[in-house]
C-alpha cells in the first residue's frame, strides 16, 4: 500500500509539472506564430513600399525638367523664414537660424531631431488676407510656437537646477549660445503627442485629409451668406507635413491646427459674421478684417500687420491627386511597418521569457524524475515520461492513471 501511494504521489506531481510544461510549450508556439505573422505583414508592407517607390520615381523623373519652374511655394516659405530669422532673440529665431545657417551643427544635436518646426511654417494659405487674419487671430506667440513630436522633446528644451532656476547652458538657451544668441523672454511649445486630437472623422478621399465638420445651417438648411469654410480646413499642408503622424496615427490638422482653430468659421465680410452670430460657437473671421473670438469678444479697429504670417501660395496643390495619394500611402505604410516592428520586438521579448521559463520547468521535471528516491519508486512504471521540447506536440495524450 505504501509503495502504491508513493507511485501515485510521484505520478501526480510529475503530471502537474508536465501540464505546466505543456502550457509553456503552447505559449512558445503562440508567440512564434505571432512573430511569423508579423514578419509576413512586414514583408508585405515593404513590397508595397517598393512598388509605390518605383511608380513615384518614374513620375518624378518624367517631370524633373519642369520642376524648377514651380518655385512660388518655396519663395513664400522663404519670406516667412526670413521674418523669423530677424527675431533672433526668440526660440523660433534660434531654432530657425540653426536649421538654415548651421545645418551641419543642427543635424548632430539630438534635441533638434524632435522639433518639427514652428507654427508659421507648418501650413500655407491661398489668400493674403486670410494669411494676415489667421496670423493675427493666433497672435505672435502662437505663430512662433515651437512644435515638438514628443514630450521628451519638450523636456529637452529647458533644464532647471535644484532651485528651479533655468540652466542657460542647456536646451534652447544652450542652442542660442552655440550661435551667439541669447534667448529673451518666454516661448510657447506644442507637443503633438499630448494634444487631444479631433474626435470626428477625416475625409480620407481628400488629398489634404480635411476634417469632416458640419457646416452652419440656417433653418431652411442653407449655409449663411458669406460663409466660406472652417479655418482648420483652409490651411494647406505640403507633402512633408501632411504625412507627419503621431504614434497614434493623427496628422497635424487633427492635432496642432485643430487645437489652434477648433471650429473657427471664415466669412467674406463683417456683416456676414453679424448675420450668422447665432450659428457661431468657436469664433469667426472675415476677409475684410473682422475677428470674433470664441469668448464672444469682437476685435475692432485697424488690423495688425504681423511680422510673421502663414506663407501664401496660390499653387497649393501642384501634383496630381494620384501622386499625392501614393506619397501619402508610402508614409502610412512606413508608419504601419514601425507599428509591426514594435509588436514583433514585444513578441520576441515575450518569447524569450517564455522559453526561459520552459527550460527552467523542463530542468526541474528532469531533476525531479532523476532523484534516487523517485527513480526507485517509478522504476517499471509506464506512466512517467521524459519531457520533450516545444513544437513537437509531446502532450497530445494524457498519462493514464495507475491501477
Amino acid at each position: 500500500m505504501d509503495a502504491q501511494l508513493a507511485v501515485q504521489i510521484v505520478e501526480f506531481k510529475s503530471k502537474v509539472m508536465e501540464e505546466e510544461l505543456k502550457r509553456l510549450g503552447l505559449k512558445v508556439n503562440h508567440h512564434e506564430e505571432n512573430i511569423r505573422f508579423l514578419k509576413s505583414n512586414i514583408n508585405a508592407v515593404e513590397e508595397a513600399c517598393v512598388d509605390l517607390g518605383i511608380k513615384l520615381g518614374n513620375y518624378h523623373s518624367s517631370v524633373a525638367a519642369v520642376a524648377n519652374n514651380d518655385t512660388s511655394a518655396q519663395e513664400a516659405e522663404q519670406r516667412t523664414i526670413r521674418s523669423v530669422l530677424n527675431l533672433d532673440k526668440t526660440a523660433a529665431g534660434i531654432i530657425c537660424q540653426l536649421k538654415v545657417r548651421h545645418y551641419q551643427l543642427a543635424s548632430k544635436m539630438p534635441l533638434m531631431k524632435d522639433i518639427l518646426g514652428f507654427v508659421a511654417t507648418l501650413g500655407k494659405v491661398n489668400d493674403d488676407n486670410l494669411s494676415r487674419l489667421l496670423s493675427e487671430y493666433l497672435g505672435m506667440d502662437n505663430m512662433l510656437a515651437l512644435v515638438c513630436k514628443t514630450y521628451d522633446g519638450v523636456k529637452g528644451l529647458e533644464k532647471y537646477d535644484k532651485d528651479g532656476v533655468i540652466d542657460k547652458s542647456s536646451g534652447v538657451h544652450g542652442l542660442g549660445r552655440s550661435v551667439g544668441k541669447c534667448l529673451d523672454g518666454r516661448f510657447t511649445v506644442f507637443c503633438l503627442e499630448n494634444i487631444r486630437p479631433f474626435s470626428g472623422d477625416v475625409n480620407i478621399d481628400d488629398p489634404q485629409r480635411k476634417l469632416v465638420l458640419h457646416r452652419p445651417r440656417l433653418p431652411g438648411g442653407k449655409s449663411p451668406p458669406g460663409f466660406l469654410d472652417f479655418a482648420v480646413n483652409m490651411i494647406h499642408l505640403d507633402r512633408e507635413h501632411l504625412s507627419c503622424l503621431t504614434a497614434s496615427g493623427h496628422g497635424l490638422r487633427e492635432t496642432l491646427f485643430y487645437s489652434l482653430f477648433s471650429h473657427l468659421q471664415v466669412y467674406k465680410t463683417r456683416t456676414d459674421i453679424q448675420r450668422a452670430l447665432p450659428l457661431i460657437n468657436d469664433g469667426a473671421v472675415s476677409l475684410d478684417g473682422g475677428i470674433l473670438r470664441s469668448n464672444g469678444s469682437f476685435c475692432l479697429g485697424n488690423s495688425k500687420n504681423l511680422e510673421v504670417k502663414f506663407p501664401v501660395s496660390l499653387e497649393v496643390s501642384s501634383l496630381p491627386e494620384a501622386i499625392i495619394e501614393m506619397e501619402e500611402q508610402v508614409k502610412l505604410k512606413n508608419w504601419e511597418k514601425e507599428r509591426f516592428l514594435e509588436d514583433m520586438k514585444r513578441e520576441e521579448d515575450l518569447l524569450k521569457q517564455v522559453k526561459e521559463l520552459y527550460s527552467k520547468q523542463k530542468q526541474e521535471l528532469m531533476d525531479y524524475l532523476t532523484q534516487p528516491a523517485v527513480t526507485q519508486t517509478v522504476r517499471g512504471s509506464p506512466t512517467i515520461r521524459s519531457p520533450a521540447t516545444p513544437g513537437s506536440n509531446p502532450f497530445g495524450a494524457k498519462p493514464s492513471h495507475m491501477r
